[in-house]
């Protein structure tokens, strides 16, 4: 998994009913990338994709976590946090060597 699925997971587990073009404006991605993206997590498992029965068109859909795709998630909010943490650290470090102070 990598930041792109960490990302699309954050925004369909707050906003099922998005759009794919709504998708890929707020991420700043392509077309494309959303759809080649939201067709990896449905073949790992990780969400579910319905259409509105009763849209003639049968263009809107719905993403859905599943209960596979809430684990991953929270799996990789575990490590991006880890990650922001690590970096702040030495964030800090570089400020204290450098004799900056932070105001807490």
């Amino acid at each position: 998994m990598n930041d792109n699925h960490f990302n699309i997971l954050r925004k369909i587990h707050n906003k099922s009913y998005l759009s794919q073009r709504i998708l890929a404006k707020e991420l700043g991605w392509s077309l494309g990338k959303v759809n080649y993206c939201l067709n990896e997590l449905k073949k790992k498992g990780l969400i579910k994709i319905n259409n509105f029965k009763k849209n003639p068109k049968k263009t809107n859909y719905l993403y859905f976590l599943t209960a596979k795709g809430i684990a991953e998630k929270t799996k990789l909010t575990i490590k991006f946090m880890k990650r922001k943490m690590q970096e702040y650290d030495e964030l800090q470090k570089d400020l204290n060597n450098k004799n900056f102070k932070i105001d807490k």
